[in-house]
């Protein structure tokens, strides 16, 4: 089975079905998978098999179009966060090889300012979202509905493999230069059957995509399409917009990241808006801060559930369940920290240093085995060989697993502070400092100190209106941790730098305030 046989499939089953809602447009399966041919059909006159196929752009029903349209034409699509710079497009752009971009209007003349620099791109496709667009052809090639309007509705002539490239995602960066994740047709579709089988099959069933599709939490798609569900697009997330959708059309599903949760829940119109026909709120990207995890459980019930995933999984290995977090509710505490149990298709362990697997209750990094792990970093055979050393991904994130089974996240191996010889998990004391009331948001870091060797540094964002010092800061968490954990240092922010998934970017921060 390929990416886009789930539209071709869902099609045949449910052809007058709602497949897409994005504004007032709708786009049925039937309608879906003519698309998804006249891309593949259009996309083959303009390059070749193997190609990698850029794209830039907000959550569009092109997008959508293009996550089954460019691998059905055997190339690879390739993802450009709409957040980063143009110069960091180019780059992606240049790494991949990318012949063919794809980009929205909106963002057409950012494109054009490091247009001499994209080296491989031949054919330049825009996405009208009704932005001005520049006089003639200077900046773009063609427009996406003319592309399509070049091909038949009909399904590509040649068959690709399992093992082809489908999906190019580069990373975060948060901790270093983006790497290139190569997910292939087998890579998504293990990740998107074992989402599927987790989750509980819904009547009518109506999925918001609140995540941006540039993002790996975008596989949520085919596992709608998969269930014959349509989806809702907003373009871009806000918190009352996202109220809105759920109400105007009884979503029953979605997934947030603990940033866009925080706000939704801190907004003054959350009660304005019906949002029962919620029956499953995910949340992840990010580590989600107990004290919002709480708030969540108490406003919208035991509906919420999450998990542990990255890019180069293709989503989703461990879940968290509903019922596992109505057991925290119920009294057991102590799994609102945890992120799950490992999920049906994916095997998961923590390892020393030795990749010597640990015994409950001791720190490891978590590794993975299985068809979802991508197949390896494009053309960075090091970085691959790095990841993949024993046979098992090694994802960098710190953890450790209780008696039950159960993983709980202390800390991205990166971002572990040494302080005087001891480990400091930074999340650890960033649950502390959520206790305090008026911590909106914050990050623990690092930074260079001759003597300790590196200082523990709280860069907090303070609630709307709340007043608090230093010294305020620094008790909240000495009443709870060790001395050695508690920050040397509180750095007051009126934001996080963050990536386009909510995660914070605490690399910028340790570049932004260490000595100079």
């Amino acid at each position: 089975m390929l990416l886009h046989d789930i539209v071709r499939i869902a099609a045949s089953r449910h052809p007058d079905r709602v497949a897409v809602v994005a504004g007032d447009r709708t786009q049925t399966f039937t309608e879906l998978r003519d698309d998804v041919w006249r891309l593949a059909g259009a996309l083959g006159k303009i390059g070749d098999r193997g190609d990698r196929v850029a794209i830039l752009a907000e959550n569009l029903p092109a997008y959508v179009g293009a996550y089954y349209g460019v691998p059905a034409a055997g190339m690879a699509l390739t993802f450009l966060n709409y957040r980063l710079h143009p110069e960091e497009w180019a780059w992606i752009v240049n790494d991949a090889g990318a012949r063919v971009l794809m980009v929205q209007s909106r963002f057409l003349a950012g494109v054009w300012s490091v247009r001499d620099k994209l080296e491989t791109v031949e054919t330049v496709v825009v996405i009208q979202d009704g932005s001005p667009m520049p006089d003639g052809r200077g900046a773009y090639d063609v427009t996406f509905e003319e592309l399509l309007a070049s091909a038949p509705a009909e399904e590509p002539a040649v068959r690709g493999a399992p093992d082809e490239l489908a999906w190019l995602l580069y990373t975060s960066g948060t901790t270093g230069f983006p790497k290139g994740a190569m997910l292939t047709h087998t890579n998504l579709l293990t990740a998107i059957v074992g989402l599927a089988i987790e989750g509980d099959r819904v009547e009518d069933a109506c999925s918001l995509v609140a995540f941006p599709l540039c993002h790996v939490a975008g596989y949520t798609v085919p596992v709608a399409h998969l269930r014959g569900a349509r989806i809702v697009l907003p373009e871009a997330f806000d918190p009352e917009g996202w109220m809105d959708l759920v109400d105007r059309h009884a979503v029953t599903d979605t997934a947030v990241a603990p940033t866009m949760l925080a706000m939704i829940l801190d907004h003054p119109a959350l009660d304005d808006h019906d949002l029962s026909s919620l029956r499953s709120l995910g949340y992840g990207a990010a580590a989600m801060p107990v004290e919002v995890l709480r708030r969540a459980i108490r406003r919208f019930g035991p509906i919420v559930r999450s998990g542990f995933g990255m890019t180069e999984l293709a989503g989703n290995v461990l879940v968290f369940t509903s019922e596992a977090h109505e057991r925290a509710v119920a009294g057991e505490e102590h799994l609102l920290a945890s992120c799950g149990v490992p999920m049906s298709l994916a095997e998961v362990r923590v390892v020393d240093d030795e990749d010597r697997e640990c015994p409950p209750g001791v720190v490891g990094e978590i590794v993975v085995r299985g068809d979802q792990v991508l197949s390896g970093y494009f053309g960075n055979e090091t970085a691959t060989a790095e990841a993949m050393r024993g046979g098992w991904f090694h994802t960098g994130d710190m953890a450790r697993r209780d008696e039950e089974g159960f993983f709980y996240i202390v800390d991205r191996r990166k971002d572990m502070i040494i302080t005087g010889g001891e480990n400091v998990y930074s999340r650890e004391v960033e649950e502390a400092l959520y206790l305090h009331p008026g911590v909106a948001e914050a990050a623990v870091i690092g930074l260079p100190d001759e003597r300790w060797g590196e200082n523990v540094t709280a860069v907090v964002v303070l609630r709307s209106g709340v007043e608090a010092t230093e010294a305020d800061i620094i008790d909240t968490v000495r009443h709870r941790l060790a001395g050695y954990k508690k920050p040397k240092r509180v750095i007051f922010s009126d934001e996080l730098p963050k990536n386009v998934s909510g995660k914070i970017l605490k690399r910028q921060l340790r570049d932004r305030y260490a000595p100079t």
